[in-house]
C-alpha cells in the first residue's frame, strides 16, 4: 500500500516540511524537483499549489494533501477533512481573507461597494459573500499582486493575510473579515472508504497534531524534596498533574512536567527557591495527547 500525498508547493511549503519534520517525517527535496523523497516506503510525495491541491484529492490523484481550508471551499471540493492544523507560513495562527480599500476612501462597509469593482484570486468566495450581504459588484480574478490594483485598477480588494503588515504597508484599510482558514489534511473519499489507507493517514494525523500542540512547549525535570511536592506543584501551570516518581533516596522525588516555553524564565527560579534541585529544560517534537 502507497499513500500519494500532496504537499503545498509555494508559501506554505518550508512550514509544512518543517511541521513533518517535527512529525518525524522527513522529507528531501531538491532544488527543480518537485517528487520529495522520504524514507517512508508507504508515501508517495508531490509538490503542487495549495490552491489546486483540493481538486487533485477530489479526484483521487492524491490520497491525501494539505491545503487551506480556503480554497477547499473555493474549490467547492468534495473531500473529506480530516484534520484542522493551525499553522501558516509566519505563525502558529490561523489565516484570513479580508476586505480591504484605500486608506483615504470613503468606504465603511462592505454595502458601500454596490456597483463597484473588487479584485481577488478567490472569486467564488466573494462572490458568495458579497451575495449574503445584498451587494452586487463587479468581480475580477487578480493573478498576483492584488494590492497594488487600487485604487487605479480597482475600488476594493478581498485578500488573505496574517497580520495585515502589506496592506498597511500598500496604505489599505481592512474593512471586514470575509472568511478565516486554516490549514487542513484532506482526503480522497475513496481512500478515507480503504481502512488501511484510512488508518495510515489518520497515524499522519495524529503526529502533525501532535508537532503542532508542542510547539511553544518544553518539558521541565526537576528534583524536589518529598515535603516539598505539594509546594512546588502549586507553582507549576501544567498541562495536567505532574508526573513524580520515587528516587533513591527516600527523602527525594523526581518530577517532570510540560510547560508553556514563555512561562520557564519565570518558574524556573521558583521552583528553585521552593526547594527545586537539578533542573533540566529540553526541547519537545511532540504532544501526543
Amino acid at each position: 500500500m502507497k499513500i500519494k500525498l500532496g504537499l503545498p508547493k509555494g508559501s506554505l511549503q518550508d512550514a509544512t516540511l518543517e511541521l513533518f519534520r517535527k512529525a518525524g517525517y522527513d522529507f528531501s527535496v531538491s532544488e527543480r524537483s518537485y517528487f520529495p523523497s522520504i524514507d517512508d516506503p508507504e508515501l508517495e510525495a508531490m509538490l503542487i499549489r495549495a490552491q489546486e491541491m483540493a481538486r487533485y484529492v477530489q479526484d483521487g490523484v492524491f490520497d491525501a494533501g494539505l491545503t487551506g481550508h480556503d480554497w477547499v471551499i473555493e474549490n467547492g471540493a468534495d473531500v473529506v477533512e480530516v484534520a484542522d492544523l493551525i499553522y501558516a507560513k509566519r505563525s502558529m495562527r490561523p489565516v484570513r481573507w479580508v476586505l480591504a480599500v484605500p486608506e483615504n476612501s470613503n468606504f465603511k462597509t462592505v454595502k458601500d461597494l454596490q456597483g463597484k469593482r473588487i479584485a481577488t484570486e478567490v472569486v467564488n468566495i466573494a462572490r458568495r459573500y458579497l451575495e449574503s450581504h445584498g451587494v452586487s459588484a463587479e468581480i475580477e480574478f487578480s493573478w498576483g499582486a492584488t494590492e497594488a490594483k487600487v485604487p487605479e485598477l480597482a475600488d476594493a480588494i478581498i485578500e488573505v493575510t496574517e497580520t495585515g503588515s502589506s496592506l498597511r504597508a500598500n496604505n489599505l484599510r481592512i474593512l471586514e473579515t470575509v472568511l478565516e482558514s486554516t490549514t487542513r489534511l484532506i482526503a480522497n473519499k475513496k481512500s478515507w472508504a480503504d481502512p488501511a489507507k484510512r488508518e495510515k493517514i489518520e497515524n499522519i494525523a495524529m503526529m502533525l497534531k501532535g508537532a503542532i500542540a508542542a510547539e511553544g512547549r518544553v518539558g521541565i525535570k526537576l528534583n524536589v524534596p518529598r515535603q516539598k511536592i505539594a509546594e512546588i506543584v502549586s507553582i507549576l501551570p501544567a498541562m495536567k498533574n505532574p508526573t513524580i516518581s520515587g528516587l533513591n533516596d527516600p527523602e527525594w522525588v523526581a518530577m517532570e512536567v510540560i510547560l508553556e516555553e514563555n512561562t520557564v524564565r519565570r518558574i524556573v527560579p521558583e521552583l528553585k527557591k521552593h526547594g527545586g534541585r537539578d533542573i533540566i529544560e529540553y526541547p519537545l517534537n511532540k504532544v501526543i495527547p
